[in-house]
């Protein structure tokens, strides 16, 4: 990445789905946390910040850093508040024109799914990862939006709404580097990560 582009990593969700934080969940042992952040570190993301919210505690004590640790008080409200959350503490600091939004639980997306969506980054950029057309994550988010995005973030629906609005919205096709599948439920989850997705 030329310019600083930096990585928000939203992991504050209770999964209910799920059964429990998937943040915590492991896939060939890794924590899901821990490989989303190793994938959003390998392809340049800094500085990263990680929203934390439910099992916190536990969370952070998997970060090698935790002053990278962003708590969404309200993260129980949905993903709006752990958007806003991160997007605040991002816009603190100097160096981003823009930042990569990923989820917890994206664990086939690697890399160079990350590096391809934030290729020609500026602070005007609103794109987006798809698969086979289909619109997924991460997001690429120019700092200049990113007040605006904070005052519309509701709910679960995070940023979805504003994107929705924007015809200057990128959509970057990422299908030949990764499937872009999230995680719901724990057999999702398989014992290795498949041969075509080696995040």
């Amino acid at each position: 990445m030329a310019e600083q582009v930096a990585g928000l990593l939203l992991a504050a969700g209770a999964g209910r789905r799920f059964g429990g934080p998937k943040a915590l969940a492991a896939l060939n042992g890794e924590p899901l946390v821990q490989r989303a952040l190793r994938i959003m570190e390998e392809a340049g993301c800094t500085p990263i910040r990680v929203v934390i919210g439910a099992a916190a505690d536990e969370v952070r004590a998997l970060l090698p850093n935790p002053d990278m640790a962003v708590v969404a008080e309200d993260w129980a409200t949905g993903m709006g508040a752990s958007l806003r959350t991160g997007l605040a503490e991002l816009n603190r600091l100097d160096g981003p024109i823009a930042t990569l939004v990923h989820l917890v639980d994206l664990p086939w997306v690697g890399p160079e799914i990350l590096t391809r969506v934030a290729t020609n980054a500026t602070a005007d950029t609103v794109a987006r990862a798809a698969y086979e057309g289909t619109p997924g994550h991460p997001v690429l988010l120019g700092r200049t939006w990113w007040p605006e995005i904070a005052k519309t973030a509701e709910g679960d629906r995070g940023a979805r709404d504003w994107l929705a609005t924007r015809k200057d919205l990128t959509l970057i096709e990422c299908a030949d580097l990764g499937n872009g599948r999230d995680v719901d439920h724990r057999a999702d989850l398989p014992d290795q990560v498949s041969p075509t997705n080696p995040a």
